[in-house]
């Protein structure tokens, strides 16, 4: 059975120990039901039966004003320990068939413990299934962090130690996030930022057994500590803190993880709310605008010109692609490197004169950031000008089904953050792509003046739309085509850049030359 609930209001009560931030409490005269809590590091992506999700990555559909057109879709998963909310959550992300999911759990945001908490926890004496027991602060943060569609950084919580690891986990925006914990409708800011809230229904019996596999395997307690924990804090806290919040709840799912009936009901439901907006409007407004001033387009010298010559000939062959295009991609990144800052200083000649010059990035300070597959061939041209340069790769692939890119494969400096970053492609046509490569520069904490988007050919269109988006981002080419057509393909174009470059056939794909490359291929 699905029991659904209409929410008219929230009833003032007070709970016994409700903290100044939560809801509420309801007197301890609800049934009694269930209690407990999981945790898993979620990692960078997440399999399910029949698919894989990707959890890095956000949608690249950005306003005029750089912001994200729509917020992510927020479910909250309540329920006690142990009753299967991580379940829910992975059997609703199978079926609802979306490129974009974070999972978050509340496990994640237990405090740090004192000394005094950390030797209670020990000897089990320390209530983990109390309100207090959670950063609030930080988790409110987070998840409006998330709607934004910005990144985060998690903690890692250890359960064997009682205490947060070293290192956090960075997670990205996405247009559905799940998140789940047993005080997940405890917090009145929290439960605002739930656009779904669903409460999970399983047997009080069948939670403990569950708790009691858990805590003995995954988190190397001992039968007798379980069951004291339990006695002690767990199910009171149930009955007080978890159990009367089923109220707040839209939907009621009996069973878990095992009732299909109420997860394809929640699927429909978030499909209805997502689809009104799937892809927003790449400043297309702004087609009748003159270029922007961030543009640098190299000078259409007859040596220039004589090189778009060759390469966009349909008579081109492999041999001389290849050719040509490196040296077009040699004068298009010396062009790039005169945009970044130098310094003046003076020198002395091998005659003994002083020479009053420029001292400017010599490699140190500048990464380069390349769009696989087709980036990757720009990497050899700025190596041979830029000694010590650092090298980073984003593979963004588009989903064949939703035709939204999604992010892959991400490898950059730990330290990018001070550099200035070349982000090079090929080609750019609707610049979906490109837009998502700088959010992510972005959330590495790259300055946005400090990137440069460098590529060969690009399309008004693209152009407009990193530029409307991200307006500090320099944009660098050697030229720039009129027009876009119906298959998103620049006019009058090159053609598949990899295609022609690789000597993979790509037939007539109607793919866009940046979303070709984007495509999942075997490298070459």
């Amino acid at each position: 059975q699905l029991s659904l609930i209409v929410n008219k209001g929230v009833t003032d009560g007070s709970g016994e120990d409700s903290l100044d931030r939560l809801l509420p409490g309801t007197p301890i005269t609800a049934p009694r039901r269930k209690s407990t809590s999981q945790t898993k590091t979620e990692p960078p992506l997440l399999r399910t039966g029949t698919r894989t999700i990707y959890t890095a990555g956000r949608p690249p559909w950005y306003d005029e004003h750089g912001a994200q057109s729509k917020e992510a879709f927020v479910i909250g998963l309540c329920g006690g320990s142990a009753s299967g909310k991580t379940t829910v959550a992975n059997k609703i992300i199978e079926a609802l068939d979306v490129p974009w999911v974070v999972l978050l759990s509340m496990d994640s945001f237990y405090k740090v413990l004192t000394p005094e908490e950390q030797t209670l926890a020990t000897s089990n004496d320390y209530n983990f299934d109390h309100p207090g027991a959670f950063d609030f602060e930080l988790l409110v943060a987070t998840v409006k962090r998330l709607k934004q569609g910005k990144s985060v950084k998690i903690p890692v919580y250890d359960f064997t130690t009682h205490g947060r690891q070293k290192d956090w986990k960075t997670v990205y925006g996405a247009s559905v996030v799940i998140f789940e914990g047993i005080m997940s409708f405890a917090d009145k800011e929290l439960l605002e930022l739930l656009d779904m809230k669903i409460f999970v229904d399983t047997d009080s019996d069948i939670r403990l057994v569950r708790r009691l596999r858990r805590d003995i395997t995954e988190r190397g307690r001992d039968i007798e500590g379980v069951i004291k924990q339990y006695n002690k804090f767990v199910k009171p806290a149930f009955e007080q803190y978890i159990e009367p919040y089923i109220r707040l709840a839209d939907i009621v799912v009996p069973r878990g993880g095992g009732n299909m009936v109420a997860i394809d009901l929640i699927v429909q439901h978030v499909h209805k709310q997502m689809e009104e907006v799937s892809e927003a409007v790449l400043a297309s407004a702004q087609q009748t605008q003159p270029l922007p001033h961030t543009l640098s387009v190299l000078e259409g010298t007859p040596q220039v010109k004589g090189l778009h010559t060759i390469i966009r000939s349909d008579h081109t062959s492999r041999d001389e692609f290849i050719f040509y295009s490196k040296r077009l991609m040699r004068l298009l990144i010396e062009h790039a490197l005169t945009f970044l800052p130098s310094q003046s200083c003076t020198v002395q000649t091998p005659q003994g004169q002083e020479y009053d010059g420029k001292r400017s990035f010599s490699g140190k300070g500048i990464t380069g950031v390349s769009i696989l597959r087709a980036g990757e061939t720009m990497e050899p041209a700025l190596r041979a000008v830029c000694k010590d340069v650092r090298i980073g790769k984003i593979l963004i692939q588009t989903n064949l089904d939703s035709g939204e890119p999604e992010l892959h494969y991400l490898r950059l400096p730990k330290d990018i953050s001070e550099d200035h970053v070349i982000l090079m492609d090929s080609t750019v046509s609707t610049g979906a792509a490109a837009m998502m490569a700088v959010r992510v520069l972005l959330d590495h904490e790259v300055q946005e003046e400090n990137i440069a988007l460098v590529s060969l050919l690009m399309a008004e269109l693209g152009v407009h739309s990193v530029a409307y988006a991200f307006p500090k981002v320099k944009i660098i080419t050697t030229a720039v085509d009129k027009s876009v057509d119906d298959f998103l393909q620049v006019i009058p174009g090159i053609g598949d850049f990899g295609d022609r470059y690789f000597g993979t056939d790509g037939g007539s794909s109607g793919w866009s030359d940046d979303e070709e490359q984007e495509r999942p291929k075997q490298q070459t």
